[in-house]
């Protein structure tokens, strides 16, 4: 008989490098909960990104926009049109553009709340660049909470990345998370109540589809000599016609023929089932609100906050994807600079994306008619370097 009691105990040593304690908590952080889904990093992307079309599209038109942002790069004398940092954002990798890397990179933080870049280089500025899974990262901080190193993990083998005091060979970028210090919050995290609410209406109208739409109506015997049951073979056999001869979409509208004191009693939709569609319409308002895209966006109907179409892609570039873009490109700009031994700044720029293009007129006006302004003080304001290269 295997004796369990005397089992030997595992070595501390090997049980400690294996991840951080803050990673195992937070994987955990939804057990227990039997009336929603798991809250863990894979069971939200399956159910809040590849199965919820809300999700999905949220998540696709904020990377999307913001990876397609034109960025600039500059220091406090000019403005670079050609740059070894430009060069590197434009071809990261053999596989990947800078429209694909930075997409996948958006979408990593969006889904999880953190985003990881790995630097492929020797010395001086990295060969390549590429984007790590966030599911299969792991922080490892040291004694003053401060990473020392990043494990990733695949199918039971690990990778370690060791930070050195002058640069890391990982960008971490996460959003802010108010009860962890190593790892973000997700917008997913924040709308995963919506996104359960909104799936479980999509399975409830499809199981109506599947029942002619509608719960439409009873049979009812009556037989001659007062009888109101069916024997178990005429049970069998009504069941069987129904499932045949009128269930499914093939069978849409075929009348019915009753005969033997059989009636048809017609019936509607009940009002819960009426209120269903709000209700999934009001989950799916939930999930673009947590994801910071204008419903009107989205097709959600009911919605009017914003006058029109333009002025819910103004204000959806201005407080979702602009944000976001300016944080992570400068993050990337802060550890590039540690590698190529110069401060450098990337930033979108405001004056080609088309969805400010009045906003940015607006502005240039307004600074170009300030006589009071001198021009290096009226680029200032505009973002630009207060001299350029030819200017005298």
């Amino acid at each position: 008989m295997f004796d369990f009691l005397n089992r030997a105990k595992p070595d501390v040593s090997e049980v400690e490098v294996k991840a951080s304690a803050t990673g195992r908590v937070m994987a955990m952080s939804g057990a227990g909960r039997v009336a929603w889904s798991p809250r863990d990093v894979v069971s939200l992307t399956r159910t809040g990104f590849t199965g919820n079309p809300i999700g999905f599209r949220a998540v696709k038109l904020i990377a999307e926009a913001a990876a397609a942002l034109p960025i600039v790069l500059q220091n406090a004398e000019r403005r670079y049109d050609t740059h070894p940092v430009l060069s590197l954002l434009a071809r990261p990798n053999a596989g990947q553009g800078r429209a694909e890397l930075l997409e996948a990179l958006f979408g990593q933080v969006l889904l999880t709340g953190n985003g990881y870049l790995e630097a492929v280089a020797d010395d001086g500025l990295p060969i390549e660049m590429h984007v790590l899974r966030s599911d299969r990262m792991q922080v490892v901080p040291g004694a003053d909470g401060w990473p020392v190193g990043y494990e990733y993990h695949v199918s039971g083998r690990k990778h370690h990345f060791a930070v050195a005091e002058d640069r890391s060979p990982i960008c971490h970028i996460k959003s802010f998370h108010p009860q962890d210090d190593h790892y973000g919050f997700s917008p997913l995290q924040a709308a995963a109540s919506a996104i359960d609410v909104h799936n479980a209406a999509s399975r409830w109208s499809k199981a109506l589809l599947d029942n002619a739409a509608r719960p439409s109506g009873a049979i009812v015997y009556r037989g001659a000599d007062g009888q109101s049951s069916l024997s178990a073979d005429q049970y069998d056999r009504l069941l069987g016609e129904m499932e045949t001869q009128h269930q499914g979409a093939r069978n849409a509208g075929r009348p019915m023929l009753l005969e033997g004191g059989l009636d048809w009693k017609p019936m509607g939709f009940s009002p819960s089932d009426m209120e269903f569609q709000k209700t999934k319409e009001a989950a799916a308002r939930e999930i673009s609100v947590a994801f910071g895209v204008p419903p009107m966006l989205l097709g959600i109907p009911g919605d009017a906050t914003y006058a029109n179409y333009q002025e819910a892609n103004r204000a959806f570039y201005r407080l979702t994807v602009l944000p976001l873009a300016a944080r992570v490109v400068t993050s990337i700009a802060n550890w590039l600079s540690d590698y190529a031994d110069e401060r450098v700044v990337l930033h979108p720029d405001l004056d080609q994306i088309p969805a400010l293009s009045v906003e940015r007129d607006a502005q240039w006006r307004r600074i170009s008619d300030a006589s009071f302004l001198t021009d290096a003080e009226k680029r200032s304001m505009l973002g630009l370097p207060a001299l350029e290269v030819g200017d005298g």
